[in-house]
């Protein structure tokens, strides 16, 4: 499965909750970039280069990356993808490993939410990259390459919106019902 929604949607907050409530593997690139970056390695460092001035960490290094992760994870394992893929080139990308492990993507999930709500929420969080200038570009950046993978995956006949507009647990029980 695959969640996607704009910075500040909560799809990380709510492929946590998927993950536990089901058994599934969490897969954040956001959070494998960080974890990187804790642990001082030539990725973590490459990735800064390009999060801390909001735009995406290059196709081939992210594609890298979430390749080595899915090595690692045995194949009857289902996955929550979020923050993968973001581009289009990192889609095909994904529908291409997948295929080489005999998986396929079973739903993708938007969770919907207001352009002015999501600025309102990164303005109201405390991580060092939500800086007024860092959100306005990457809401940019999300329009201009995240948009085409939402097309491509509605194309594939396996895309659905929730709305993100709510209370956390609200959001909760509109993907529980959406999960298939």
């Amino acid at each position: 499965m695959i969640l996607m929604g704009p910075p500040g949607s909560g799809k990380g907050t709510q492929a946590r909750f998927l993950c536990e409530e089901n058994g599934f593997r969490h897969l954040a690139t956001g959070d494998l970039f960080r974890e990187h970056l804790r642990n001082g390695t030539s990725l973590g460092k490459l990735a800064e280069q390009w999060t801390s001035k909001g735009a995406y960490v290059p196709d081939d290094v992210t594609i890298g990356m979430v390749r080595e992760t899915l090595d690692a994870i045995p194949n009857g394992t289902r996955i929550v993808f979020d923050g993968f893929p973001r581009t289009l080139e990192q889609a095909k990308a994904l529908d291409q490993l997948l295929r080489e492990r005999g998986r396929r993507i079973d739903q993708v999930v938007v969770i919907d939410v207001p352009r002015e709500e999501v600025v309102q929420r990164l303005g109201a969080r405390t991580r060092t990259d939500d800086t007024p200038e860092v959100v306005r570009k990457r809401l940019e950046v999300y329009d201009a390459q995240t948009k085409p993978v939402i097309e491509h995956y509605r194309s594939a006949g396996s895309l659905q919106y929730v709305s993100g507009v709510g209370a956390m647990d609200e959001v909760r029980e509109r993907l529980r019902e959406s999960v298939s």
